[in-house]
Parts: structure tokens; C-alpha cells; sequence
């Protein structure tokens, strides 16, 4: 089976994908750290990230491996680098050119050849794998998200985490996944659809993981 996690930033897919992935015995794919990689590849590289035939050629080009929760680039671990918030914009900017979506969804869909899979994105159950056995959609309110956010060092930094700011760089996020032409944020038909907000995270996990199983036994 493939389980497809969807969501706007902050609401948790990373950390219940990762828990489900653990407790099903499946791989985990986190396909946002792929445009991450790609976008930090290309800075590095010296390129433009509005030029879409550059960046896609360093798609085409990079070998991604994810190892023991590290994401690694061309024999690099990246997995600091990438998670701060020029990387957030980055990403931003790389998912919305089409000609890199094309060559990540391809890659994306390769992962989940031998199913057995969790994979946690904006589009996994809408263009990924819209057949996906078990399909989940995470959200929580802008505010809860923000708090979340700006609480993970990960992301905001040492020096960046005053909540409006935090709070603004989401809603900017947000606008450029749900407005983008190819692969918008949106959440599916058929879809499982959880707010998160207010709710500890076991039971979030313990949620998704009885839906999961639900499924597997209608299938078996």
C-alpha cells in the first residue's frame, strides 16, 4: 500500500508520516525535501532559480538519497542546510516551474514502485499517486501552524522567531502553493482530511494509523 500524507506547512505530516512509517514498516519519503535539495543545489551552483531549463537540468542531474532520516545530495548530507528559512522560499520558488515538478513526480513515483510506502507533500494524493490506498490531509489553524513553526529551529533559525514574522512567511507560503499553476495545494475527494489543531500529536498518529489499517483490511 501507498499512504499519501498532504498539508500546508506546519500541520504535522513530517512527524505523523515518520511515526507511521515506523510503526507499518514502510518507507518514508519526505518529497519536500526534494525540491529543498534541488533548490539549495542550485544556489551552489550559481544558478538563477527562475531559470526553469537550469534547475531542471540540476533535477535531472542530482542523485538524492534518503539515509537514516539524513537527506543526501550528490554524496552531501543536506539535511541542516536546506531546512531554514531562505530554504523555505527556495523550495517555494522551485516548486512552482513545471519542467522540475515533471522530473521530481517521476522520481517521486519510482519510490513507490514496490509500494510499502509513506509519503508526506503538497500533491501526493492528487498527482503523485491519486490511487493511493490511504490518503490523509493534515491542517490546523494559521495560528497553531505559525506556533509550531516558530518553535522548530529548524526552520525559523537562531534569530527568527518572532510569531508575526514566522506567521506572515507561512501565509506567503501558503499563497504560493494553493495559487500555483501545476500541482496546487488542494486536498483530494477522497481524502482523510484532520485538523490537527489543539490535538497532541500521539493521537493525531493513532488516528491516522486506525485509518491506514481500515484500509489495508478492505484491501486484503
Amino acid at each position: 500500500m501507498i499512504v499519501a500524507i498532504d498539508g500546508p506547512s506546519g500541520a504535522g505530516k513530517g512527524t505523523v508520516a515518520r511515526a507511521l512509517a515506523r510503526e507499518l514498516g514502510y518507507r518514508y519519503v519526505d518529497t519536500g525535501a526534494m525540491y529543498r535539495a534541488i533548490a539549495l543545489q542550485a544556489l551552489r551552483d550559481g544558478i538563477d532559480l527562475a531559470n526553469e531549463s537550469a534547475v531542471e537540468h540540476v533535477a535531472q542531474e542530482a542523485v538524492i538519497n534518503f539515509e537514516g532520516g539524513r537527506t543526501v545530495v550528490n554524496g552531501h548530507d543536506v539535511t541542516e542546510a536546506m531546512r531554514t528559512p531562505e530554504g523555505d522560499v527556495a523550495a517555494a520558488s522551485v516548486a512552482r516551474l513545471p519542467a522540475v515538478r515533471r522530473v521530481l513526480v517521476a522520481r517521486q513515483r519510482a519510490f513507490g514502485k514496490g509500494g510499502r510506502l509513506v509519503m508526506e507533500g503538497r500533491d501526493i494524493g492528487t498527482v503523485v499517486f491519486p490511487d493511493a490506498g490511504a490518503k490523509i490531509y493534515l491542517d490546523a489553524s494559521p495560528d497553531e501552524r505559525a506556533r509550531r513553526r516558530a518553535a522548530d529551529r529548524a526552520h525559523t533559525g537562531s534569530g527568527r522567531t518572532d510569531l508575526a514574522d514566522v506567521a506572515s512567511a507561512l501565509e506567503a507560503r501558503d499563497a504560493s502553493d494553493r495559487t500555483r499553476e501545476v500541482s496546487p495545494l488542494t486536498l483530494a475527494a477522497d481524502a482523510e482530511l484532520i485538523d490537527t489543531t489543539g490535538v497532541p500529536i500521539g493521537d493525531v498518529v493513532k488516528r491516522a494509523l486506525s485509518l491506514v489499517r481500515s484500509r489495508l483490511g478492505d484491501s486484503a
